[in-house]
């Protein structure tokens, strides 16, 4: 018996085969994805930090009387006179404010990498990324302290409140929390994330210090030009440290201690010694 023709013998098949997408593709898609990754971080985090702070310098630029005249507060009262209100308060916005770096973690595990540990942000070094620390941060608070007090005098700078907190029970360990949050979240993100992401994307060496030092500097600029100016500095120190050790630890250590002293040593001293400026 033969087959029945059922009109298909002998017919070509027109089944149009989509071409492999070349290894360019891949890469530029893979670009993409980093900078709108890298985009939505800052925008969760410190780059929606700048933009309120450049919002409030024009405030502060365009009001009468000065910059030294006016003062920029860094921890102060949520609830003034209600102190276990005020308390929680405080921890919740230390807690929300390190969410980003979850996320950041979150995201680098998802790429392969085991977390914040590839940013070298781990205890494997205790002594060494302390003793670094330590080092960094004596050079970087004498030079920084000395660079306000003359900004200031020269009206390029608001006078720094660095706390405002009342005399209750948890304030210095609340002002401790406030420092090794900022210091997580600052060093994390500005310093070890967005060099990675900008290396990623093929971002010279020399761009990528300067757009995570002007972006630290950008988010302080709330606090005048000298502000403005210092942290830049300070983002460059701290991207050539970041970069000879490889790890962003140290880094943590050293802002956690420059704002530790800044703050403890304001609520210490303010109003008993002359040369510290106050409101």
């Amino acid at each position: 018996m033969g087959v029945a023709d059922n009109g298909t013998a002998g017919r070509e098949s027109h089944v149009r085969v989509e071409p492999e997408p070349v290894a360019e593709d891949r890469r530029e898609d893979g670009r993409g994805y980093l900078r709108t990754e890298t985009l939505l971080v800052l925008a969760l985090s410190l780059g929606a930090s700048a933009v309120s702070a450049l919002i409030s310098f024009i405030g502060s630029l365009t009001k009468p009387g000065g910059l030294k005249h006016q003062a920029a507060t860094l921890n102060g009262s949520y609830a003034p006179g209600r102190p276990w209100l005020d308390l929680a308060w405080q921890l919740f916005g230390i807690a929300t404010a390190l969410v980003p770096v979850l996320l950041v973690a979150h995201l680098l595990t998802r790429e392969g990498a085991p977390g914040l540990r590839v940013l070298g942000f781990d205890l494997t070094r205790p002594g060494r990324d302390l003793a670094r620390g330590a080092l960094v941060a004596a050079g970087i608070g004498s030079a920084g302290l000395v660079f306000y007090l003359v900004s200031r005098t020269a009206g390029f700078n608001l006078t720094v409140v660095p706390e405002a907190l009342p005399d209750v029970w948890w304030k210095f360990p609340v002002l401790i929390l406030s420092a090794v949050q900022n210091a997580v979240v600052e060093e994390v993100i500005v310093l070890a994330y967005l060099l990675r992401r900008l290396d990623g994307l093929g971002w010279s060496p020399t761009a990528a210090l300067l757009a995570s030092a002007v972006l630290r500097g950008s988010y302080h600029l709330y606090q005048g030009v000298g502000g403005f100016l210092g942290n830049v500095a300070m983002g460059v120190v701290f991207v050539l440290a970041y970069r000879r050790w490889g790890r962003v630890a140290p880094l943590v250590v050293a802002h956690a201690l420059l704002d530790i002293v800044a703050f403890g040593g304001y609520a210490l001293l303010a109003g008993h010694v002359s040369w510290l400026p106050t409101p």
